[in-house]
């Protein structure tokens, strides 16, 4: 009788381990994930200010939009909650994206090489912080889907670890583009 209890009472201990290893690794790799992306900014980041100087001379009617770029750089690299730095990242993102816009409108820019080059490795960047995106979110799914599973979940309220929220694009990336509208300018 001792021996079978003791059989019973290995076979929970063993269980609790494989659980408890299972959701920190799931967490772990959240926070793998999560400093992925934060590699790819600080990169983007490292690249505005050459960028915004390239940029200075011919874009003289687009102070407000390079301050603001500027700002928002500034202000992603102070911040140290990762949920508020992102929206900021993400805020970043969109001002970066209407500066390449406003781009087309100036033909000698656009014929620099030093300013196409940087445009070059900005896109890059832009690349790997998307694919960085990708890894964070199955991660993150895949440690809310642990979070839910039994016996998973009984583990993770011990340690009051909670869902993470996966990266959405705003609205106005995933919208679809009028191509007629820009052809009518």
């Amino acid at each position: 009788m001792n021996l079978a209890l003791l059989l019973i009472l290995a076979v929970i201990v063993i269980g609790f381990i494989l659980t408890y290893n299972t959701v920190i690794s799931k967490k772990n790799n959240v926070d793998n994930a999560l400093g992925a992306i934060d590699a790819e900014l600080k990169k983007r980041r490292d690249l505005i200010p050459n960028l915004v100087e390239s940029v200075k001379a011919y874009m003289q009617y687009e102070k407000d939009l390079l301050e603001k770029i500027t700002r928002l750089r500034e202000s992603a690299e102070k911040i140290e909650n990762p949920e508020k730095r992102l929206q900021i990242e993400q805020e970043l993102s969109k001002a970066l994206q209407s500066l390449k816009v406003r781009f087309e409108n100036y033909p000698d820019l656009k014929a620099n090489s030093s300013f196409l080059q940087l445009q070059a490795t900005l896109t890059d960047v832009e690349e790997s912080i998307a694919a960085a995106r990708r890894f964070y979110n199955q991660a993150v799914t895949e440690y809310n889907n642990i979070l839910e599973q039994i016996p998973f979940t009984f583990i993770a309220k011990i340690l009051g670890l909670q869902r993470k929220e996966v990266f959405t694009i705003p609205e106005e990336e995933g919208a679809n583009i009028d191509i007629g509208e820009l052809f009518k300018k």
